[in-house]
């Protein structure tokens, strides 16, 4: 890089929000690696208040959104077009929804699609409801469906407006509080909104990335007879780094052809598992039934509370999700609003639902009625296996060596899983990278060396997370504390947006 542009790019960027977040990893990984059992502690202490003491908050937002979502579709602010009045499409049908699935959650949906339902299948939450043949296979279909995805595709939305209708030249947080907020948010009020949501950002990554990466690594061991250890999943995570920041330096062409590959990716392994697994009618019976369940249970499931505390099966669950979706808003309604453009508001809430949920309820469905199906034929006793090891990944391993040709299978899941971790987090660093500027256009392109700073910055906190020996308990409580005070802040954006969407009606008019 020259002189004369690293002048100029010096200009460009906010070092707050690229000082204080850095400071706040080094920070959080020397917690973890040094004191893991007193860092455990003391977030499991703050994660008890918020989200036991506190939980209700996180079910309120996420019905009132999910409400909402369907509000904008139908309403007056369902014709707003995310672009210009006459603008088309960028994307084709295909790469948008590719990328909008993948751009979220996509490798923590594969992870626990397989073993989801294991989780709650001893709870005496099911026991109370009835048959643990129906609710196992329902309950994931609820955490991973229309409330969590609402929080994506509502302020996608309103990301998209401020970007593609207002222009806006600041990717941040802090900008589409501006309606309500006015010039509070060029100062104090406003870094705090960034600060705020680059550490949710920096929590939501985390959790992802090392929460499933272990399997992986297992199944490496698996077909190559090596021990698996905490140094194969820091591997695993560095060439995952390396593949996410190989696309998202070739620009949205680089993001969009790895997402396409990780959607043929995806589809190969559900169709060989639902026709060679030998449970396809169980699957399908289960499925179709888990999904008439769901339509039927919905509100009462969403706003159950177990006041008593008999199960605390939705502080345990139902409030872990939603606020572990609430951590990842930052991120990826910044992508699929930018990917959105030329989309009605209508067209981007009801194709986004059709698409998203679309994904999401076949992996469910398939990989999860799969073991399921195992377990309640005798094929395969994969509760007696999960209760003796306690490990999701054993569990995972074992049922997927039942399928024929498992180690063509277990290379297809990894393959799969590495896809959807880096065209996850290649929309992540580009949002990160986006942030990190003082001003940029919906199209211009952050520079390389900022996206290549990023994608080394979002690896380091998994990376240290791999050294706690509790780190499912870590990275829950990261997700719950890190969601409180995101989930006020959108709020705040959803006000400004319906404030100012108002207004461009007005003029419209």
């Amino acid at each position: 890089m020259s002189n004369k542009t690293s002048e100029s790019l010096k200009h460009k960027i906010d070092w707050t929000t690229v000082v204080v977040p850095f400071a706040l990893i080094a920070f959080l990984c020397a917690g973890f690696i040094l004191a893991p059992d007193q860092s455990s502690n003391m977030i499991a202490k703050i994660r008890f208040f918020l989200g036991d003491t506190l939980g209700l908050y996180y079910l309120i937002i996420g019905l009132g959104i999910f409400a909402l979502s369907i509000y904008l579709a139908f309403s007056k602010y369902g014709s707003i077009r995310l672009g210009r009045a006459d603008e088309k499409p960028k994307y084709s049908d295909f790469t948008w929804a590719s990328m909008m699935f993948t751009a979220g959650l996509a490798a923590d949906i594969l992870f626990y699609s397989f073993c989801e339902w294991i989780l709650y299948a001893n709870d005496p939450h099911l026991t109370n409801l009835g048959s643990m043949q129906i609710w196992s296979s329902t309950y994931p279909l609820f955490h991973w469906g229309p409330i969590p995805w609402s929080f994506y595709l509502v302020l996608a939305v309103a990301f998209g407006f401020m970007i593609h209708v207002r222009g806006c030249h600041k990717q941040k947080y802090s900008e589409a509080c501006r309606p309500l907020l006015g010039d509070k948010v060029d100062g104090l009020p406003g870094k705090c909104i960034d600060l705020l949501a680059l550490f949710a950002l920096l929590a939501g990554t985390a959790t992802t990335f090392a929460l499933a990466t272990p399997l992986m690594a297992q199944v490496f061991s698996n077909l190559l007879g090596i021990e698996s250890s905490k140094w194969l999943t820091i591997a695993i995570l560095i060439v995952t780094c390396i593949v996410y920041t190989y696309a998202l330096v070739h620009g949205m062409k680089g993001i969009s052809a790895l997402s396409a590959s990780c959607m043929y990716l995806f589809f190969a392994l559900l169709a060989y598992v639902l026709f060679f697994g030998g449970e396809t009618r169980y699957i399908i019976e289960t499925g179709f039934a888990a999904i008439g369940n769901l339509a039927q249970n919905f509100f009462s499931m969403a706003t159950y509370t177990d006041p008593m505390r008999e199960t605390s099966f939705p502080q345990n669950w139902t409030i872990f999700y939603w606020a572990y979706w609430m951590v990842w808003c930052v991120a990826s309604p910044f992508f699929i609003g930018s990917i959105s453009r030329g989309r009605t508001v209508k067209q981007t809430i009801l194709g986004g639902y059709i698409y998203s949920l679309g994904g999401t309820f076949l992996s469910f469905i398939i990989l999860g009625n799969f073991s399921l199906g195992l377990q309640m034929h005798g094929k395969l006793d994969v509760m007696a296996i999960y209760t003796a090891t306690g490990d999701l990944y054993t569990t995972i391993l074992s049922i997927v060596q039942t399928l024929p040709l498992a180690p063509m299978v277990l290379i297809l899941l990894v393959a799969a899983m590495i896809a959807f971790y880096a065209t996850s987090f290649d929309s992540i660093a580009l949002v990160a990278s986006a942030y990190t500027y003082k001003q940029l256009t919906g199209d211009e392109d952050p520079h390389t060396y900022v996206k290549m700073f990023w994608s080394i910055m979002l690896i380091l906190l998994p990376i240290a997370l791999t050294f706690s020996d509790s780190s499912m308990t870590n990275l829950q409580s990261v997700s719950i504390i890190a969601a409180f005070p995101i989930g006020l802040v959108i709020l705040l954006i959803i006000a400004s947006f319906l404030k100012d969407a108002n207004e461009h009606l007005k003029t419209m008019k």
